[in-house]
């Protein structure tokens, strides 16, 4: 069962944005990485369309193969047709240096649409059960930020393993996410993998002084299997790392703080629904 799985693998992995999301930043994406590696992170986030992020993590595998063999490394493909997703997992393969996934997830399903090309004969959901059942991949999931409904009725229908969803404070405001589609997992026991971590909140954590630190404790306190954050530098690694090693339960007092400050920017913040 893949939220046991992921247990020891600890609660904050590296996310797939930050320096990963570039193109012709090896050296730097590469010091995010070993960085994350040396700090005990073994959940690595990535997806086909993000830039050269697959590349970076495959620079690093196939130089130490014993250390791609420790590691939880995830994928995702956006194909919706089951012939453009298997095409984008061979692809996967070749960028990663690697000849499977411990997790591929669809990505981004936002749509009434989505849902039904992903799921219609010929659709990318039979890949992603025939790269399981081939022992391709170890686990499949299903990512979403943009309508906690549509998101919810993928994880329900789906035999996925795991969903990615927003897991911030917006989210706490608006509901959605936190309120249909996070008990909905739970109740099919699957693991919840938080992104969107630290949301759009730099005006915010620079306005009134929001550290990283408090926004992830954020995220683990709403009971998720892991939280991801994108990472630029070293400096940003070693905040993930030691937030989620040494984790301070959130306080009440700290979570009502933190609604009453993001609840007057949370319609803005929330951008990455596509609703503004």
């Amino acid at each position: 069962m893949l939220p046991t799985v992921l247990i020891k693998y600890g609660k904050v992995g590296l996310g797939g944005e930050g320096v990963l999301r570039t193109y012709g930043r090896t050296t730097q994406a590469r010091e995010v990485i070993q960085a994350a590696i040396d700090r005990g992170i073994i959940y690595f986030d990535s997806a086909r369309v993000y830039a050269d992020s697959e590349v970076y993590y495959g620079s690093v595998w196939r130089k130490s193969p014993e250390t791609r063999s420790g590691i939880f490394q995830a994928s995702k493909s956006a194909s919706r047709d089951r012939k453009g997703a298997l095409a984008d997992l061979q692809e996967t393969f070749e960028r990663l240096g690697t000849d499977y996934l411990d997790l591929w997830q669809i990505h981004d399903v936002r749509t009434e649409d989505d849902l039904k090309k992903i799921s219609n004969p010929g659709g990318a959901l039979e890949a992603f059960v025939e790269a399981k059942s081939s022992g391709k991949v170890r686990f499949i999931g299903v990512t979403g930020h943009h309508d906690p409904d549509i998101l919810t009725r993928a994880l329900t229908d789906w035999p996925v393993d795991a969903v990615m969803m927003p897991v911030n404070p917006v989210e706490g405001v608006l509901g959605g996410f936190l309120t249909s589609t996070l008990p909905a997992a739970r109740k099919k026991r699957i693991a919840v993998i938080g992104m969107k971590v630290l949301g759009a909140s730099h005006y915010v954590l620079l306005k009134f002084g929001i550290t990283p630190e408090l926004l992830i404790r954020y995220a683990l306190s709403q009971e998720i299997t892991v939280a991801i954050v994108g990472c630029s530098t070293v400096e940003e690694v070693a905040t993930l790392a030691y937030t989620g090693r040494d984790l301070k339960p959130l306080s009440s007092r700290e979570r009502s703080h933190l609604m009453q400050i993001f609840e007057p920017y949370a319609e803005q913040l929330a951008y990455y629904r596509g609703v503004i």
